[in-house]
């Protein structure tokens, strides 16, 4: 791999479920090889800058985060699973925090499975709690029922699937995999989606303490924080 310095760029913001999970990756990639280096430069959303020009031929969609690959002629990628996915297949070698799909077909679908939930169902829907919650200029009882109750339910879905285990993924209890770093952003804000306790979920609450004490996720937060 190239040498350049630092070999990868990541445009985010703190504030983002969807940001923080790519830094997440970053920093449980860092800790196994220090030599991975990337910077992070952050987005002023209520500037539109993600809307600017420059940024657009990034990212059409004009959306965080967006990834740049120094080592691959500054290769864009965005959305943030896809930009999980990436990651693995060309800084994780020894899939670490991912399986080998030639190896592994069942435990790499399961993975992937649990990375399309999240990536199509939990954040979509806390999303919108979100927005109804906190941003809609005028007051939208339906909207706030509706997707805080969805959201409810995907966290059942996620309580099931961790019954009797640590993480989403891996035989056994799992291990700790993109598929985690993919929806721990989104629980860590429940509060957000007007969600107070988890107790409701105690496979999910244990999760989220357990995922929130490794030491890359602190990092991460810490980072994109700053």
């Amino acid at each position: 791999m190239s040498k350049i310095s630092p070999q990868l760029t990541l445009y985010t913001n703190h504030l983002t479920p969807n940001g923080l999970k790519v830094s997440i990756y970053l920093e449980e990639l860092r800790a196994k090889d220090p030599s991975l280096d990337y910077k992070i430069e952050r987005l002023d959303l209520s500037k539109g800058t993600q809307k600017e020009p420059w940024f657009i031929k990034l990212n059409p969609n004009g959306r965080i985060p967006v990834l740049i690959d120094h080592t691959r002629d500054d290769f864009p990628v965005f959305e943030s699973a896809a930009i999980l996915l990436y990651l693995e297949q060309n800084f994780d070698p020894k899939k670490a925090f991912s399986f080998d799909a030639a190896k592994f077909p069942k435990e790499y679908s399961s993975m992937l499975q649990w990375i399309f939930f999240a990536h199509g169902g939990l954040g979509p829907m806390q999303g919108q709690a979100h927005f109804f919650l906190h941003y809609a200029l005028e007051d939208v009882p339906y909207g706030k029922k509706r997707y805080q109750e969805e959201t409810k339910r995907l966290y059942g879905v996620l309580n099931i699937g961790l019954a009797d285990r640590d993480y989403l993924a891996g035989p056994g209890r799992g291990r700790f995999t993109i598929a985690d770093t993919n929806a721990f952003p989104w629980i860590r804000l429940h509060t957000r989606a007007g969600i107070e306790t988890l107790d409701e979920w105690p496979n999910l609450k244990a999760w989220l303490s357990r995922v929130s004490n490794r030491p890359g996720v602190k990092a991460a937060i810490q980072s994109v924080a700053l």
